[in-house]
């Protein structure tokens, strides 16, 4: 039988296990938004992991949405990324990067200069965003025009092509949390009256056509996608009929043959029963034109709750967050059912080395 400790082929993907490093933002990039000495030795500690997913990266410029968060577009980003990249596969483990543009959550002090959020639409956020000054509001957006939707597409290909020359194994395109694809996706937000808005068919447009796109340039063994189909994570207010929407999305995407899928279940951070949806029927959804496609549970799940989701043949790969902010042996804990560290909320966002590098491994605990 299958265990959370199993080995499992995603893709491309060989993984040690089925215990995956969720995305985190930690905002301690250098300057030009590049990976330095402490995201080399911060993810080299966790390379236990069956898979690590970065945190989250902008594929431009116009993408970044908050202080400090690294990016994967330029040459500078690219041999950064390639030291953590390298560090990672040293000590044995996998690693894909998420593309990341934030869309309408963003403020103008972290854009290029004269510039505002872009979005599917002119609706602003109640939300904040962590600048220079701390959490501020995000600021207004524009509407993208439909002549640019083209140039987005190419910047999630052009940042797929970057991670690949950085060394990743793979990538994973982050559809989630009330960012740019999901604000086309849910007609809360989403109020165009073009080809990529409207009906659900022209919703998803963006999406798909950047999953194309990022798949054509690196493989669909490699590539994978976050996607959160009812958190209010960012003010993402529900969509009016979401089962119908992430179904069609997932029936255009199963025939891709991507490495993986990856679902938030609940509210992002928060209850997991918020909002009914029926995650099950989806993954079902998925796997009769996929089954090999690898399903990723992610949301407050315990060792109690992962290790029976993949016993039950319910998720192939369980995704932790917090808890490997605190623990970088975490899957050595959650085989020894050992204790964990807590994690220091204070040091999650910004900072050195305290509350990110500096957690003790199990031995060091113990003694």
């Amino acid at each position: 039988m299958h265990t959370l400790f199993s080995p499992f082929q995603a893709g491309d993907l060989s993984l040690a296990n089925r215990i995956v490093m969720a995305p985190l933002t930690r905002n301690r990039a250098l300057p030009g938004r590049i990976p330095g000495d402490l995201q080399v030795e911060y993810y080299r500690q966790r390379a236990s992991a069956g898979l690590i997913v970065t945190e989250a990266s902008q594929i431009s410029p116009e993408g970044q949405g908050y202080l400090d968060t690294p990016g994967i577009y330029s040459p500078e980003q690219v041999a950064g990324w390639r030291r953590v990249t390298d560090a990672v596969h040293a000590a044995g483990g996998r690693i894909v990067i998420q593309l990341w543009h934030v869309g309408r959550i963003s403020h103008v002090s972290l854009l290029p200069e004269g510039t505002v959020p872009v979005s599917s639409s002119a609706k602003a956020a109640k939300t904040k965003t962590f600048t220079l000054k701390g959490f501020e509001d995000v600021s207004a957006p524009r509407a993208l025009r439909t002549d640019e939707l083209p140039r987005i597409v190419a910047d999630y290909r052009h940042a797929a092509r970057c991670a690949m020359q950085a060394g990743f194994d793979g990538v994973e395109v982050h559809g989630a949390n009330g960012y740019l694809l999901e604000q086309f996706l849910r007609d809360s937000i989403n109020d165009r009256s073009d080809t990529y808005g409207g009906s659900i068919e022209n919703r998803a447009r963006l999406l798909l056509e950047v999953m194309q796109a990022v798949v054509g340039e690196v493989g669909a063994g490699r590539t994978g996608l976050r996607l959160s189909p009812v958190t209010p994570a960012n003010d993402a207010a529900q969509d009016s009929d979401a089962a119908a929407l992430y179904g069609h999305v997932v029936d255009r995407l199963a025939p891709m043959k991507l490495a993986f899928l990856h679902l938030i279940e609940g509210a992002t951070g928060g209850p997991r029963d918020a909002v009914p949806f029926d995650f099950e029927a989806l993954r079902q959804r998925f796997k009769r034109v996929h089954p090999a496609g690898a399903w990723m549970v992610n949301n407050g799940y315990d060792r109690a709750m992962a290790l029976d989701v993949v016993a039950r043949g319910a998720a192939d790969l369980v995704a932790f967050g917090k808890a490997f902010i605190a623990n970088p042996d975490l899957v050595r804990r959650l085989r020894e059912d050992a204790p964990l560290n807590l994690p220091r909320r204070e040091t999650f966002y910004g900072g050195g080395a305290a509350g990110y590098t500096d957690y003790p491994a199990l031995e060091t605990s113990a003694a």
